[in-house]
């Protein structure tokens, strides 16, 4: 369900695997006995047209059932955690333009990439709080 890297993708208005994140929440909120009709029907019968009217946008997101907005709430947080350091951290470097100048080009780099990472999954978080 996840596809080939195991991750979704998350812009800045909208979730651009947005498929896979929206069966992947389905099955993993399904009761036991909606699971087993899942697998016996070798998934959904069809449901392509509702699929392609509804998109994953910052306000589909917020608008979400509470165990779905909790399922995303919990992995966002551990994604997180993942990293070596908060927002803040990431931030306060950004900000600090002589231990900014001391890092590699390299180093700047990925700071600005972690940094926007960060902001996106904050801006999750806030969504199905």
């Amino acid at each position: 369900m996840v596809g080939e890297e195991g991750a979704f993708v998350l812009g800045w208005d909208e979730v651009l695997t947005e498929e896979e994140l929206s069966t992947t929440l389905k099955v993993l909120c399904m009761s036991e006995e909606e699971f087993k009709e899942y697998k016996e029907q070798d998934g959904w019968e069809d449901d392509s047209e509702e699929e392609e009217n509804s998109t994953l946008s910052n306000e589909a997101l917020s608008r979400l059932k509470t165990p779905c907005k909790q399922l995303l709430y919990d992995s966002v947080l551990l994604t997180l955690e993942s990293y070596g350091s908060d927002l803040k951290a990431e931030q306060d470097l950004l900000n600090n333009r002589e231990a900014y100048e001391k890092l590699s080009r390299r180093e700047q780099q990925a700071l600005h990439v972690r940094y926007g990472q960060k902001r996106i999954l904050h801006q999750l978080l806030e969504l199905v709080r």
